[in-house]
């Protein structure tokens, strides 16, 4: 059972860039109080379920804002209810779904029939982007930004009616959206050049080497620098996702605070952890759109991380069957799933003192909170939303298919070792997730937002 009243006790909190070991009491899915030092027993919280935290770090829920869970229409790769569960055994309590499902989700009616499934089975707390396409205007514009995370525009190749490429559309889109416009950024006729030369030259030889070449770095850059361009055009609040090249990296502010930026960007985890040199060894596994490029390209975003150049640490998790992923490269679709693994990598390379427990913690809990203005969540405060999660920094292990969640049955990570394991996550105040064990009973809330 989940009590309603709960007290971790004797954990290492990490939040808003300080460590202390702490206790923090809930009460009805809500933070009370959040104390320093050793909890010491008190008919103040007679009633209390006391859960022993010693030895373990407590961080707030990641959120992750932008994943791909396939459902409706394509849940033969995974559905809300098996990818919400394997992201909270990774600790990810936050989701934002994207628009291009079957049917896409261009109209309101669709997205609210999204929201809905997801209120009967999600194990996380959700939101849904509202799709773009050359002819759904009207449609975006109803939009309600206190209640939807953003407006999808992709600025290149997507499922079905979803390629924005009518210049007046985007204009259109740059200058009405009545909220946060994420934009996948790249340029499609670059990349359909460079596709028809390399299928002439390789044919089914090909390799999941050329893919980055395909999907170029000058095909980022040329699409990405687009975007960016119309925002400061139009004043257009806008979110540049999973950035892969260190060219795109001077389009963005490390200075200004995240609070007053009007343009923002996002990496993905497999794009600070692969380079182009894992291609041999992981082939169709690690082809994702945009493609992970070079090491120097690795280097630059992850000095970018470091400097708030970029905002936020996301997944981009996308499954598809092993069946589709082992066909030959020109025919295996791109994306992979990620929310299981995408906090222990990251806690992987605090290890290699690549980044900081803190600067994670900032990068995938807190940042996303204030970049989207999410209500009260993304932080370990009193009043907000019980989103938190237990780790263990000293349990070694290894991914293997017999300890995946995901629907489709195989990760890109797996035969990769974390001295990392996600112990506990907390949904509103509910333990969900536990040392392997879920709770079937709870599911999560639909995501408000301060706008």
């Amino acid at each position: 059972m989940n009590s309603s009243k709960k007290l971790i006790v004797g954990a290492n909190i990490v939040n808003e860039n300080q460590s202390f070991v702490g206790w923090v009491a809930i009460e009805n899915g809500i933070i009370t109080s959040v104390n320093r030092g050793e909890y010491i027993p008190s008919d103040d919280f007679a009633g209390f379920q006391l859960i022993d935290a010693n030895g373990l770090t407590l961080i707030p829920g990641v959120i992750d804002d932008q994943v791909h869970f396939r459902d409706p229409g394509l849940t033969y790769k995974g559905d809300i209810a098996t990818e919400s569960k394997a992201a909270v055994a990774g600790g990810i309590t936050s989701f934002m779904e994207m628009p291009n499902t079957i049917p896409n989700a261009l109209t309101q009616e669709i997205l609210e029939e999204k929201y809905a499934h997801a209120a009967e089975v999600s194990k996380a707390n959700y939101s849904f982007y509202m799709g773009a396409s050359n002819d759904n205007i009207q449609e975006i514009l109803k939009t309600d930004p206190k209640k939807v995370c953003g407006v999808k525009v992709f600025m290149g190749s997507s499922t079905g009616n979803m390629l924005v490429d009518n210049e007046e559309t985007l204009t259109q889109i740059f200058k009405q959206a009545p909220t946060l416009v994420a934009v996948h950024c790249e340029d499609e006729a670059t990349i359909l050049a460079n596709h028809k030369r390399y299928l002439a030259q390789y044919g089914e030889r090909a390799t999941t080497r050329i893919h980055p070449e395909i999907r170029s770095a000058e095909a980022c850059f040329l699409s990405s620098s687009k975007a960016v361009a119309l925002a400061r055009k139009y004043g257009t609040r806008l979110h540049v996702l999973h950035l892969t090249t260190e060219r795109e990296m001077a389009l963005f502010d490390a200075e200004i605070p995240l609070a007053e930026k009007k343009i923002t960007a996002e990496v993905c985890v497999h794009h600070l952890w692969f380079s182009d040199e894992d291609y041999d060894r992981k082939g169709n596994f690690i082809k994702w759109n945009p493609a992970i490029k070079s090491l120097n390209d690795r280097e630059a975003l992850r000095k970018a991380v470091l400097e708030n150049r970029i905002d936020v640490i996301a997944t981009d998790h996308a499954p598809h069957t092993l069946d589709e992923k082992e066909r030959p490269y020109f025919n295996a679709p791109s994306g992979g799933p990620m929310v299981q693994h995408a906090l222990v990598s990251m806690l992987e390379l605090v290890k290699q003192q690549v980044f900081s427990l803190e600067k994670v913690v900032q990068m995938m809990c807190h940042h996303p909170a204030i970049l989207f203005r999410i209500q009260n969540r993304g932080f370990i405060r009193e009043g907000y939303a019980a989103d938190l999660v237990l780790v263990d920094l000293q349990s070694p292990w290894q991914v293997n298919r017999e300890n995946l969640y995901y629907k489709c049955g195989w990760s890109p990570m797996e035969g990769e070792s974390f001295q990392s394991q996600v112990v506990s996550t907390f949904v509103n105040g509910n333990r969900v997730y536990h040392q392997g064990f879920f709770d079937e009973t709870v599911t999560g809330q639909r995501l408000v937002f301060n706008r």
